[in-house]
C-alpha cells in the first residue's frame, strides 16, 4: 500500500465480515489517532463500531474502501489490511 491515507480490500472470508472480523477491526481502529471509516456500495461507516461494520452486511468477496483521516493512522490502515488479506485467520 501506497502512503495513501485510503486502500481497497476484499472480504476473503467465507462467512463475510460477522461479529468476530469486526471486533477485531474496531480493536485496531480504535487504537487509530483519527477516525478510520470503511465504505461499500455509497455507505460510509465507522470503523470503531462493531455495529457499524455489520451494518454493512458484507459477504465474501465484497469491496470494501479503508479510509483514514490522520496520515499518523497509515500503519493502522496497513494492520486492518492484513486482516482482510489473512481472511481473518479463519
Amino acid at each position: 500500500m501506497s502512503e495513501e491515507l485510503k486502500t481497497d480490500v476484499i472480504v476473503s472470508n467465507p462467512l463475510g465480515l460477522h461479529a468476530r472480523p469486526a471486533a477485531m477491526i474496531a480493536k485496531l481502529a480504535m487504537k487509530a489517532h483519527g477516525d478510520i471509516w470503511l465504505s461499500m456500495g455509497g455507505e460510509t461507516v465507522d470503523a470503531s463500531s462493531i455495529i457499524d461494520i455489520l451494518s454493512l452486511a458484507c459477504t465474501d468477496g465484497a469491496r470494501i474502501t479503508l479510509k483514514a483521516e490522520s496520515q499518523s493512522d497509515i500503519e493502522t490502515l496497513k494492520e486492518i489490511r492484513l486482516l482482510f488479506e489473512k481472511g481473518f485467520n479463519e
